[in-house]
């Protein structure tokens, strides 16, 4: 009886402990206590995070928001650099407590956890102005003639093998970047966000979004996250939510051109 009285007093005890314990191993903890949150960004998503080499300082739209975030919590923020390809592995190993905007992807949700989504895009395809003849339409991209650029590890990547299988398909592995393919002629075309893809037709005007009949995979974007981090997960929600009643995604849509 006795030796069932010990067993029974070493669950409670396990079982008064676990929230302790978790609420210990939180990244939540960690950023209160260190006075730092660390935000995982790839500084080559324009106008979601862009990175000055010169300065080695970030602008964007996940900038402003992290900053944000950060002095709601009352914390510094230091942004860490990653790529797109290490960018879940990067938040899972902790060497950052969330990342910046990322699609939401079910391969992604094995591996880290989301918090909720805030915004939304699709996937259009570009090409150089001078092709405009010969690119009207997503099937005109899909022919074994054709060659479709897409940056290793992105959302991207995928979709070019899904889009277009018929295809060519060029990976490049940052810091190279898909459409820098198209505009050195490696490549015939690159897929990309609706809103990254208004920044580079203002910044090369040599290129142009393919007027295809309707953008492809609409998809939410939302931060990543530790997965079974429920505590940090839950805050980042909480303070999204609130956010969003007082209009900071709106208005900072706005600032960076993502709304009309």
């Amino acid at each position: 009886m006795k030796i069932f009285k010990i067993v029974g007093l070493t669950l409670a005890l396990l079982v008064l402990t676990l929230p302790i314990q978790a609420q210990a191993e939180s990244a939540l903890e960690d950023i209160l206590s260190s006075g730092v949150l660390k935000v995982g960004t790839t500084g080559d998503w324009n106008p979601m995070t862009m990175r000055d080499p010169a300065s080695n300082s970030y602008t964007g739209y996940d900038i402003d928001v992290m900053t944000h975030l950060a002095e709601d919590l009352g914390v510094k923020v230091e942004f860490v650099p990653t790529d797109w390809k290490t960018l879940v592995s990067g938040v899972s190993s902790g060497k950052y407590h969330i990342t910046g905007s990322a699609s939401v992807s079910p391969a992604r949700a094995k591996a880290a956890g989301y918090s909720v989504s805030y915004f939304s895009l699709a996937t259009v395809p570009l090409i150089l102005a001078k092709n405009a003849d010969r690119f009207k339409d997503w099937d005109d991209l899909n022919k074994a003639d054709v060659t479709v650029a897409a940056t290793l590890g992105t959302t991207q990547e995928k979709q070019v093998k899904e889009f277009f299988p018929n295809a060519k398909h060029q990976i490049v592995e940052a810091p190279a970047r898909d459409f820098q393919e198209v505009l050195a002629g490696r490549a015939d075309a690159h897929i990309t966000s609706n809103v990254e893809a208004n920044k580079l037709v203002e910044k090369y005007p040599q290129m142009m979004i393919v007027p295809v009949s309707a953008p492809k995979a609409p998809t939410p974007i939302a931060m990543l996250m530790p997965q079974a981090d429920q505590v940090w997960i839950n805050y980042v929600n909480t303070w999204i939510a609130l956010q969003t009643e007082r209009g900071l995604f709106t208005d900072l849509g706005k600032k960076w051109k993502l709304l009309n």
